[in-house]
């Protein structure tokens, strides 16, 4: 028994803003959709939970379909940030004076406490400090665990990280396949999914190796460097002398001391910049032209201008989709 959405698709006038699109909700867990600003995803959330018209597909819920269904007897409640939608009637007895945060605890509690089969959240903890806003994750979480189906939509990854079992990216082309948070940040499939998804270094590199090649060798456009990535999915393989993009993540890239063998791709770079980040420091490399940023926990003994080795292990190389 499941929220099955499946090619749905939504179009105002010649521009759509949703197509084709498909997912499965299951009771028990919770389901995160990942996406830029824009992208659709409080259509998505509105088109389930009955709110407006739809160009096609169909929505059903425990096998029964709820397309032609209005919105107040599907048994879906969309906890949403826009008071002006009018979905809420209790929207109108919270007092001007509270807080965004405040406003966003009233509609979530109110929310939990319901009898709705199915719970939507369009960025429902974007208000609330960072104490709250995880309390309260924790809190659609438990509900989630209780049997109910929890679809929580955001552009802060970070956040689906904390709560969803399993999420997709939503983008222009529509959904992409259904991983867990970890799965999506350390193999993002698209240049969108890796920015999405934190901190990345993307840099452009010709193929220049075999498709069969356990390990791809490319050669960047910026510092003319040949280096060896993680050969992974081959279907995001380029032709060969074509263009790809690769990611590597700032806390993936290792200062080294000393040289070893080219398949280790070190790089000779110059610190351009430290940047204090709390508990991390991001430092800013030029590798002969080609910028690369670093991650660690400590600065020691290192400035702006020095010189040092970079190792990008090959196997924390990932080949992107454009």
């Amino acid at each position: 028994m499941a929220l099955q959405i499946e090619k749905l698709s939504k179009r105002f006038r010649n521009n759509w803003v949703l197509r084709d699109v498909g997912f499965t909700a299951i009771p028990g867990q919770v389901f995160g959709i990942c996406g830029a600003t824009g992208s659709g995803k409080s259509s998505l959330l509105s088109a389930i939970a009955g709110i407006g018209k739809t160009s096609g597909g169909t929505i059903s819920l425990h096998g029964k379909d709820l397309t032609a269904v209005k919105a107040k007897d599907r048994g879906i409640e969309l906890v949403t940030r826009d008071e002006a939608s009018g979905i809420f009637a209790y929207f109108s007895k919270l007092s001007r004076k509270d807080s965004g945060g405040e406003q966003q605890v009233a509609r979530l509690k109110q929310a939990l406490e319901g009898e709705s089969k199915v719970l939507l959240l369009d960025e429902p903890f974007s208000e609330m400090d960072p104490a709250l806003r995880d309390e309260w994750i924790l809190r659609v979480k438990n509900l989630a665990k209780s049997g109910r189906i929890v679809v929580f939509a955001t552009s802060d990854f970070d956040q689906l990280t904390m709560a969803a079992d399993e999420m997709t990216m939503l983008d222009q082309n529509g959904l992409s396949e259904t991983r867990t948070p970890k799965d999506f940040y350390e193999e993002p499939p698209t240049v969108l999914a890796a920015r999405l998804t934190g901190d990345n270094n993307l840099f452009e590199a010709r193929r220049l190796s075999s498709s069969d090649s356990d390990l791809p060798e490319f050669f960047t456009l910026d510092g003319e460097h040949r280096i060896f990535a993680h050969r992974g999915d081959k279907k995001r393989l380029s032709p060969i002398n074509s263009n790809s993009v690769l990611a590597i993540r700032p806390e993936q890239v290792v200062m080294s001391m000393g040289a070893s063998f080219p398949e280790d791709n070190l790089l000779k770079a110059v610190v351009t910049a430290i940047n204090f980040r709390g508990a991390t420091s991001l430092i800013q490399f030029d590798a002969g032209g080609l910028k690369i940023r670093t991650r660690v926990f400590k600065v020691v003994g290192l400035e702006v201008g020095d010189e040092c080795m970079l190792g990008l292990p090959p196997h924390r190389i990932v080949i992107l989709k454009a």
